[in-house]
């Protein structure tokens, strides 16, 4: 493999250049460093690998938690097991993306990795519930590297135009895992022990980290001043923490407008305000910030970052709540509801490879992006037309059309970014990722409370008027909660009870679950709504995405190659060059 070369043509820009001369000056080279055939495709193999060890292991250990908490005797911290990971994996993807761009991929990559495993090692032989939440805290610190990193290498092998192939494929894993993770889940849980959840990471962690040692490039980037922003990272980290604490414990744990919640996001706002700040003095003295403000001046990337925190937003929380609905509502056992989203899953792993082949082979984005959209709200809109009459067939429609939409859409903005950044992969990736995942607690909170706030009065009203007369209230209001629609248990109890009412008793029971079915349909209802004007304004912004051919060489003339390039520089803000 050939070394790159370096100059320095003007303060602060360093071109890198293989065997012939860079087609810009003043930028990085329009190819990225070339690597051989045998590297290439062996670090995808490893970094494939860390993307499947990533993602299943979310969704096995959301599947094992009931046995998890029963042993451990720890319900009253269910929560927090998924917090703390949630806590440590979104506050360092940032870091570990700027820590990237400054020290190399491989070797950031190798830690995360190495602190993931570690981790995952420790929660397997937790024997308190404090101890798995620490020790999943851990493993959040490892997993926050393995998703933006593996998603930057792919821009440090592959061309931008070549890289649509690459990140379909990338993408079409969490597809898989999400078909996977609840399947092996179930699997591990009911023939071994829970611990395995946790030591199945160890075998395909281990396969990686050699696959990576031995045969992944440094892919480094040498800059002129490796110094770490300490106090940015620590601002950071002080602006995201409480921010997602609140949303986590708003409406639920806490009132929204609780002294606690109120304090959690207002100092959530001033470590924010202090960051950015910092981050702008940094960035104007020529050191290196980990999320350059800067980068907003370009427009692709601010666009893209709005638009994927809006579509994530809007997918989530419509995702989190189908399998909500298919329980309480159409009665689908908790056992079948684990493979629910397989139609969605299978639908978005084939859109994800047809898109990335699509956008290699033109050369653009930006319609695949409005497609993918198109898609996403006509699946939205048929989410939003089920009832409590639905039928399965109806569910499982919405959800592959939806599964197609999000395909198309998902890797789209990172190539777009990668394609005008790409001195600035890893900040940019991680950062596109970081407000993703903020984008997903934000939405989670505030789809859970318009869910609850929906539920209790369309619950009411759907009781007829002689129920509520013959019924005591305190009866009424501990239905409150539609939990009784998700525990057999709770259903067959109160059964009982009216049962010795005789056929009236039986008729009483059929009208309180029905009303509880009407009032948890009206809530999720307003979910699908709000997730569909989401999509609507994610449509209305991704026509201000700009359209920048992708760099590449699929038959395509040198000269359109240099007016590509010619485009490229024009989207990039002249404050970026300083």
């Amino acid at each position: 493999m050939k070394s790159p070369t370096q100059e320095k043509p003007m303060d602060g820009i360093i071109i890198e250049r293989n065997s012939t001369p860079p087609l810009s000056a003043g930028i990085h080279s329009v190819e990225q460093p070339r690597y051989s055939q045998k590297e290439t495709l062996l670090t995808m193999l490893g970094v494939l690998l860390v993307m499947l060890l990533a993602s299943l292991d979310q969704t096995i250990v959301s599947t094992a938690m009931p046995h998890i908490i029963s042993e451990l005797q720890g319900f009253d911290r269910y929560t927090w097991v998924t917090t703390a990971y949630m806590l440590t994996s979104t506050v360092m993807v940032p870091i570990y993306g700027k820590l990237s761009d400054l020290f190399g991929r491989k070797s950031i990559f190798l830690i995360g990795v190495s602190i993931f495993l570690f981790g995952s090692a420790l929660s397997g032989a937790a024997q308190t519930m404090n101890q798995l939440i620490a020790f999943r805290a851990i493993q959040g610190l490892g997993a926050a590297a393995l998703l933006p990193i593996a998603i930057a290498v792919v821009g440090d092998l592959f061309t931008p135009r070549e890289r649509g192939k690459w990140q379909g494929v990338t993408t079409a894993i969490f597809g898989l895992s999400s078909i996977l993770g609840p399947a092996v889940g179930g699997w591990i849980t009911e023939n071994t022990t829970w611990r395995w959840v946790f030591y199945v990471n160890l075998p395909i962690g281990i396969v990686a980290l050699f696959v990576l040692i031995f045969l992944m490039p440094s892919l480094h980037r040498k800059v002129e001043k490796t110094k770490i922003d300490y106090i940015g990272a620590s601002l950071l980290v002080l602006g995201t923490v409480p921010l997602l604490l609140g949303f986590t414990w708003a409406g639920g744990d806490l009132p929204w407008l609780s002294a606690q919640i109120i304090g959690l996001f207002a100092l959530s706002v001033v470590a924010f305000i202090g960051f950015f700040s910092y981050e702008i003095r940094l960035a104007r003295r020529g050191e290196q910030p980990i999320i350059d403000p800067r980068l907003f001046k370009n427009s692709i990337f601010s666009i893209s970052i709005l638009v994927t925190m809006i579509i994530n937003m809007g997918m989530f929380g419509s995702i989190f709540f189908l399998p909500l609905f298919a329980q309480g509502v159409m009665g689908v056992s908790a056992t079948n509801s684990g493979l629910l989203l397989s139609p969605m899953m299978i639908a978005l792993m084939i859109s994800s490879i047809i898109s990335g082949q699509l956008i290699s082979r033109f050369g653009k984005y930006k319609w695949v992006a409005i497609v993918g959209l198109l898609i996403t709200i006509v699946g939205m809109y048929f989410l939003y037309r089920l009832n409590i009459n639905s039928v399965n067939m109806d569910l499982s429609i919405a959800m592959i059309i939806v599964g197609l939409g999000m395909g198309f859409g998902m890797s789209t903005y990172t190539i777009a970014v990668q394609n005008v950044m790409p001195d600035k992969i890893g900040e940019s990736t991680s950062a596109l990722t970081f407000f993703r995942s903020i984008g997903s607690t934000v939405a989670l909170a505030a789809m859970g409370s318009l869910m609850s706030s929906a539920y209790v009065p369309a619950f009411h009203d759907a009781l007829p008027t002689s129920l509520k007369q013959m019924l005591p209230a305190k009866l009424i209001n501990a239905l409150d909660n539609p939990n009784i629609l998700l525990s057999a248990d709770a259903q067959k109890q109160l059964h009982q009870q009216f049962s010795t009412f005789g056929p009236q008793g039986q008729t009483i029971y059929n009208q309180l679950i029905e009303a509880v079915k009407v009032g948890l349909t009206q809530g999720i209802h307003n979910v699908f709504i709000l997730s569909l004007v989401l999509m609507v304004i994610g449509l209305m912004a991704v026509f201000f995405l700009k359209e920048v051919p992708l760099r590449g060489s699929n038959a395509k003339s040198k000269t359109q190659n240099l007016e590509d390039i010619t485009q490229e520089v024009e989207s990039i803000s002249p404050a970026m060059l300083h």
